[in-house]
């Protein structure tokens, strides 16, 4: 599986890099390294909302506050 999150100027501001640490850290705990590429993109052009996230190629927006949801409820369906 591959999640790329956006790291544009306007996705930065949102809090890019906390749900970058957010994710890489849940998917330690879950020992989900061999299963889980993190990337890094500039613009995707969808950051009205909140951080683009995508998993494969289906968008997510996502927030600090959501990543431990959005790890919960996208991530770990997809990958057991």
């Amino acid at each position: 599986m591959v999640i790329t999150i956006c790291i544009g100027s306007s996705c930065h501001l949102k809090g890019s890099r906390s749900i970058i640490q957010g994710l890489e850290k849940k998917i330690r705990e879950n020992e989900l390294c061999s299963q889980i590429e993190l990337n890094g993109s500039f613009c995707t052009g969808e950051c009205e909302n909140g951080v683009c996230v995508k998993i494969d190629d289906e968008l997510f927006s996502v927030s600090p506050e959501t990543v431990d949801t959005f790890f919960e409820n996208e991530v770990l369906r997809r990958v057991r």
